[in-house]
């Protein structure tokens, strides 16, 4: 381990406000500890900052101690071509293991992959599926489900993977049944992969330690945000909700290869602030 990465680790621990520190979940009396090696965050956390100045909000990340980022170009990385991206993430010490991107990306797939290999990436997300009223049908699910894989194919071939990210809508049921459980169910997993958002499941109304008992070895990248209840409007910082990621982290080991990322999308202040906050209570975090 870097010297850099104890100390900081050591100063986020230390920064915690002593209620948030306590309210840490303990490790088992005589079991290892384990923790999260490498913290990222995704962009959009901090999105205002980094449409007005992609540079510096990266500079400011790498500062915090975050180690990966992930990218959006969904929001087409805020006019910043990825040659320069690229130099500008390696002169912080950054990696960019993954970015967002939209369905129509699917559509200009030879861009988006070339762009990846420029920026290291080895996924492409989706993040959203454009369903009408925000709900859509079963079938809907099933048409989309079915062109991922497709498309997951061509990225396979590239060398690099197709994953899908949820949102809370996922999660509300249509005829009585869960369609986000189609994409889990319906997607090949020799061509995507999936990407949890823990707050996005709780704000649908779902405990994302359910799909990690049933579905874990899905799953390959996480979006870590928090939530003050199941169904709640909007997220949290980390360790001010309900959510167990001790438990959590338990059942996604081994992390080695998976990639784990702050986001949070309200603030009860500044959300660079919050960043700083959600990288002391996981790089504290112990399970």
């Amino acid at each position: 381990m870097h010297r850099r990465t104890v100390v900081r680790a050591l100063g986020a621990a230390l920064a915690l406000p002593s209620a948030l520190r306590a309210a840490l979940p303990a490790t088992r009396a005589g079991a290892p500890a384990r923790r999260v090696e490498r913290i990222g965050i995704q962009l959009y956390s901090l999105r205002d900052a980094a449409r007005a100045d992609l540079a510096r909000t990266l500079a400011q990340i790498s500062a915090i101690g975050y180690q990966d980022v992930e990218l959006l170009d969904s929001m087409q990385n805020f006019g910043m071509p990825a040659a320069r991206l690229r130099q500008t993430l390696d002169s912080l010490h950054l990696r960019a293991p993954s970015t967002h991107i939209s369905t129509d990306a699917l559509d200009d797939l030879p861009r988006v992959l070339a762009d990846a290999h420029t920026l290291g990436h080895r996924y492409v997300i989706v993040a959203s599926l454009p369903l009408e009223n925000g709900r859509g049908t079963l079938d809907d699910y099933r048409r989309w489900a079915d062109r991922l894989n497709t498309a997951g194919e061509t990225v396979r071939r590239a060398g690099l993977w197709l994953g899908f990210h949820n949102e809370a809508e996922n999660f509300t049921p249509i005829d009585g049944q869960i369609p986000y459980e189609i994409m889990v169910t319906r997607t090949d997993p020799t061509r995507v992969r999936l990407q949890l958002d823990t707050g996005n499941a709780a704000m649908g109304g779902r405990d994302p330690l359910e799909y990690m008992r049933h579905h874990a070895d899905r799953f390959w990248l996480f979006h870590v945000k928090d939530a003050a209840r199941l169904g709640a409007e909007h997220d949290a910082e980390l360790g001010t909700g309900i959510l167990d990621f001790k438990q959590f982290f338990a059942l996604a080991e081994p992390l080695g290869d998976k990639y784990v990322y702050v986001e949070q999308e309200s603030y009860p202040g500044a959300p660079i602030d919050s960043a700083r906050r959600d990288y002391a209570y996981l790089a504290a975090l112990r399970y």
